[in-house]
């Protein structure tokens, strides 16, 4: 065996995905240092923990560690080995990324991987950090590493509405679904303001721009209460895993599955956040519908319906696309074929009152057939509609536009 060849990899088993063809006894395991958002200490815990298993006997070493120059860091970060870092160029600069050959080369039983969501420089074996977690963990090399509630996919949303803020870089849920372990590191919010006032987090500059503009005390409650959320809602169904994993007859099954429907637009993205985070706090299985009308897209549609059906993955959703010339129809047959409880559309983002109107009447049918099936509509801004029709109505009332239609 070579120092490069995966450890326990059978023929055809891929090393990037987690939970995926590579059985879980064959991989490292994961645990996830888990917070609200930056400064709760989340690296400060992991290092810590990190030096806990070192006087444990455990093969530690760090291959990445974001101090941000923090005192406190930097000297718990100098009690462990460090992996050199690679030397990546790029636009005539340097950057430094973690050096997977090297960590794999020292066969480590543990390293930290800092920072999860993190975008590597083009020029990287992956574009993405946790791309070269899974990568790891195949080589059954355990890690630690650290995520904020903004990173999780289906989270950043919500999570920048709060805020004020975009969200760039994003774990998908799945990932975090199948972590081993994840520890939430939580403070108080007086904690992390005094944290955030003194510079303990960001410069003196930043803190005050960003205490000023994102993180307040409303905000920081609303985050705090998410963070919370989704780890009750993880240790609530870890039980229910197992006995499943078990095959344990279930009198608990959820009565209640999910179905969304989608199309080539991009707010069908919102739309499959919003349902995942619905599925979630029912804690019931969701699919995700297409129904192709035979309606020819345009080369920018595919490509945004691509990219609606691989989030859809990526948050852990069952995708099945249909043929039919009948929209409402082909979304009752799939729903009931799947039974489904609750069936989710998108409100049309079109303010043009005929497309209002047309879709008004879609919705009103729907209904009407829908039969025991919830349904809920998602998205759009109703006021918006309402005052542009209500606009468009006045014009149309016009001495002009009556003169214009007469003569």
């Amino acid at each position: 065996m070579n120092d490069t060849e995966p450890l326990n990899q059978a023929p055809g088993m891929t090393p990037n995905s987690i939970g995926g063809e590579v059985p879980a006894t064959s991989r490292g395991r994961l645990k996830i240092f888990f917070g609200m958002c930056p400064g709760v200490g989340k690296s400060y815990a992991m290092l810590e923990a990190a030096h806990k298993a070192k006087r444990e006997g455990i093969n530690v070493v760090i291959g990445i560690i974001e101090t941000h120059k923090r005192p406190e860091l930097n000297e718990l970060a100098a009690g462990l080995e460090r992996i050199p870092l690679k030397e990546i160029s790029y636009r005539n600069s340097s950057f430094k990324e973690l050096d997977l050959d090297a960590v794999i080369k020292r066969r480590p039983a543990l390293v930290i991987v800092d920072e999860m969501a993190h975008t590597n420089i083009p020029g990287s074996r992956h574009s993405k950090r946790y791309d070269d977690i899974l990568e790891l963990l195949n080589y059954k090399i355990d890690v630690y590493t650290t995520l904020n509630l903004h990173d999780l996919e289906s989270r950043a949303e919500t999570v920048g509405q709060i805020t004020g803020t975009t969200v760039k870089e994003t774990v998908p849920d799945l990932i975090f679904d199948d972590a081993d372990d994840i520890e939430l590191i939580d403070i108080t919010i007086d904690t992390l303001l005094t944290r955030l006032a003194e510079g303990k987090v960001y410069t003196a500059e930043k803190s005050s721009k960003v205490i000023r503009n994102s993180i307040r005390r409303g905000n920081l409650s609303a985050l705090r209460e998410k963070a919370l959320r989704i780890l009750a809602e993880r240790v609530n169904k870890n039980p229910l895993n197992q006995k499943m994993e078990k095959k344990i007859d279930a009198t608990w099954k959820s009565a209640q599955k999910l179905m969304v429907a989608i199309g080539p637009s991009p707010h069908s993205a919102n739309l499959i956040r919003w349902t995942r985070r619905f599925a979630d706090s029912l804690e019931a299985p969701w699919i995700v519908v297409h129904v192709d009308t035979n309606q020819e897209l345009s080369v920018h549609d595919k490509s945004v319906l691509e990219n609606n059906f691989n989030l859809a993955r990526e948050l852990g959703a069952e995708i099945i696309t249909t043929q039919d010339t009948n929209l409402i129809s082909a979304l009752l047959r799939v729903a009931k074929e799947s039974n489904i409880s609750q069936l989710i559309i998108g409100k049309s983002r079109d303010l043009r009152p005929s497309k209002y109107f047309f879709q008004r009447n879609f919705i009103r049918k729907l209904l009407k057939r829908s039969g025991e099936i919830d349904v809920y509509i998602v998205g759009g801004d109703e006021s918006k509609i309402k005052s542009l029709f209500k606009a468009r109505f006045v014009r149309l009332q016009s001495p002009l536009y009556k003169y214009l239609i007469s003569s």
